[in-house]
């Protein structure tokens, strides 16, 4: 465990450290200005290597066989048809379990990414609270929670995965030109964010566990794709998050405008 935890400690300090690197080498070698607070800056660099170190131990030992393992019991024949066997014919109704374990499990993820929550805190600080904190994460989640699930209904009946990407791609340029410009860009970005440390080990688990028990599927073709999916459908979620907020702001202004007169 210790010797783990050193490692990991080693490893989050080699890919950290030359980050602070090029921040400093540009804060004093090209700007030419000392950092201010320097002794708080190092601190909080220390604090985010020990933090990063901790929280990927503990993904490792908790969150990712726990993930594996239910992936797997989920999309095995046994669990399908525990009374018919396990060379029974199946349909895509018999993988309910799997979409509603898709769903939950992208929604929490999300809302605990990380980096979904400082692009979200920013957002807020920048609009001055327009945008909301918790309202743009659960919008993001609702998003990557559709996405897996539908991922996954796609692995099992074997449409090609193009087909979907195209139509969420033209649902997404429809709505570019409908959103408030506001959320446009911050929704685009949404759908980056969301695929990190905590979402993609856990989709890709399910991924290949679903490719592998289901007949006729091929891990390597069928087994990835759902991060794109996770990637896709935040822009969606969000931009109409922003026109259904948009629209009740309009309704409620006009009935307040309408009880004035």
């Amino acid at each position: 465990m210790l010797t783990n935890l050193l490692t990991t400690f080693l490893l989050t300090a080699r890919d950290v450290i030359p980050i602070a690197v090029i921040l400093f080498g540009f804060q004093l070698g090209v700007l030419k200005r000392p950092i201010a607070n320097l002794r708080q800056v190092v601190l909080g660099f220390v604090y985010v290597i020990v933090g990063l170190s901790l929280f990927l131990v503990g993904l490792e030992l908790a969150l990712f066989p726990i993930g594996e393992s239910m992936a797997e019991q989920l999309t095995s024949p046994e669990f399908i048809h525990p009374e018919a066997g396990v060379h029974a014919p199946t349909v895509w109704q018999d993988y309910l379990w799997v979409y509603i374990f898709a769903a939950a499990i992208g929604f929490s993820t999300t809302i605990a990414e990380p980096s979904l929550i400082a692009v979200a805190i920013k957002a807020n600080e920048v609009s001055a609270g327009a945008i909301g904190v918790q309202g743009l994460r659960i919008s993001v989640a609702i998003g990557v929670s559709f996405g897996i699930a539908l991922g996954c209904f796609r692995i099992v009946v074997g449409d090609p995965i193009h087909y979907y990407i195209m139509a969420g791609y033209v649902i997404v340029v429809i709505q570019t030109f409908y959103a408030p410009k506001l959320i446009v860009p911050l929704a685009y970005d949404s759908g980056g964010v969301t695929t990190s440390t905590v979402t993609v080990p856990l989709v890709a688990a399910l991924g290949l566990g679903l490719a592998t028990n289901v007949e006729g599927r091929n891990p390597l073709i069928d087994g990835f794709g759902l991060i794109a999916f996770a990637s896709l459908f935040p822009m969606i979620s969000v931009m109409g998050y922003a026109q259904i907020v948009e629209k009740l702001n309009k309704r409620r202004s006009l009935k307040e405008q309408k009880d004035a007169l």
